[in-house]
């Protein structure tokens, strides 16, 4: 079983790191298809087949949640993002910071960043990847990175500590304040603006990302260099993360509950119950749970799920934006009709990210970031 695990391992390093990178022009005017990042989608879904890696937990079935508080989107999956009409610089493999790990070593944790050519002032948004927290490979989402870069915003796309490096939540929170502070204490090595920033999450991330920002003046999750900048966040974009990991699953069958709540990777990140295998629904519940955090200063959040999710419950978002609504937060809810958790290429399925690519979507979040640089 160890090597399995090892095996296992090793294979998502490389799937995190191989991948098929379509490049562009970045002629003005000249616009097309946006980048890919292909991480041995050739190969993933085999793996998936014959059991060498461990399928996550799928829902057979997803029970409508309410959306009265949400707005209703049908995007037109044909209508897909364009790049190449602005010229980008990419800035690779920035190490941000160097945190300890339970063995002994320390670990280099890296950033790719985007930076238009613009002169304008913007925004500085930062990207975490999803990956059940057993992987953060930053170099996921290329095209919606790259489209969000040309709509005149700094994209740093951050790696963060995960179960395979002995790390929880906490450690995870700790890292992508550990990155907006590096961000804001070399603005003027990279040629950005610091001022505000954005963290942008997808499933995982956006687990994370939401945790960053309720926890915006909290020093409890300050830890590592730069901790003479500030890590507070202006702006949250939430892409179909969990909130209450305790009711991850609410949404679906007995059977996808119970594989999910004793998910080797959930476990080892927020919490192990008394039995070492199952997760603690009371640290799931209270100290690794946003909600638990939301105050009426928390930034604005744009939050993003669609109704076919059948990995993180749609319920999941809604309480968070229900939580920050009542407590006197700003945030603005989307329920995708048809979408199901994001980009599922990896497991073979190259349809699933069609909708959240399309500029009905994509749109949404340039105007959001929009707003929040004309606040600051």
């Amino acid at each position: 079983m160890k090597a399995r695990t090892i095996l296992i391992a090793a294979l998502l390093v490389g799937a995190a790191g191989v991948g098929l990178m379509i490049a562009r022009s970045g002629a003005p005017g000249a616009q097309a298809g946006c980048p890919q990042f292909t991480p041995m989608f050739g190969l993933m879904p085999l793996l998936f087949r014959i059991g060498v890696l461990p399928k996550p937990p799928i829902a057979a079935t997803v029970a409508p949640s309410d959306t009265s508080t949400s707005i209703v989107i049908r995007p037109d999956r044909n209508d897909q993002i364009q790049c190449g009409k602005t010229p980008i610089r990419t800035v690779k493999d920035v190490v941000y910071a160097a945190p300890r790990l339970p063995n002994g070593k320390s670990m280099s944790l890296k950033m790719d960043i985007l930076i238009p050519d613009t002169a304008r002032k913007r925004t500085v948004v930062v990207y975490v990847p999803g990956g059940g927290f057993v992987v953060a490979a930053k170099e996921s989402a290329l095209n919606l990175r790259t489209y969000i870069a040309e709509a005149g915003f700094a994209v740093a796309s951050i790696q963060y500590r995960t179960t395979r490096d002995g790390a929880n939540y906490r450690d995870g929170v700790d890292d992508v304040k550990a990155a907006i502070r590096y961000l804001r204490a070399n603005a003027a090595k990279y040629g950005i603006d610091a001022d505000a920033v954005a963290v942008w999450g997808e499933s995982a991330g956006g687990y994370l990302a939401a945790m960053v920002g309720v926890t915006n003046h909290n020093s409890a999750f300050e830890a590592g260099a730069d901790l003479n900048q500030n890590s507070d966040v202006q702006g949250v974009i939430d892409d179909f993360g969990a909130s209450d990991i305790s009711k991850m699953a609410a949404d679906f069958d007995a059977q996808t509950q119970q594989a999910t709540y004793s998910n080797e990777g959930l476990v080892q990140y927020i919490g192990k119950a008394s039995d070492a295998k199952t997760l603690d629904p009371g640290i799931a519940s209270t100290a690794a749970n946003p909600l638990k955090y939301i105050q009426a200063n928390a930034p604005p959040f744009l939050i993003f799920h669609g109704n076919e999710d059948r990995l993180v419950s749609p319920s999941q978002t809604l309480i968070l934006h229900d939580a920050l609504v009542a407590a006197g937060a700003r945030s603005t809810r989307y329920v995708v009709d048809g979408a199901g958790h994001g980009d599922l290429a990896f497991m073979g399925d190259t349809q699933s990210g069609l909708l959240w690519s399309t500029n009905k979507v994509m749109n949404l979040m340039v105007l959001f970031l929009n707003r929040l640089n004309e606040a600051t």
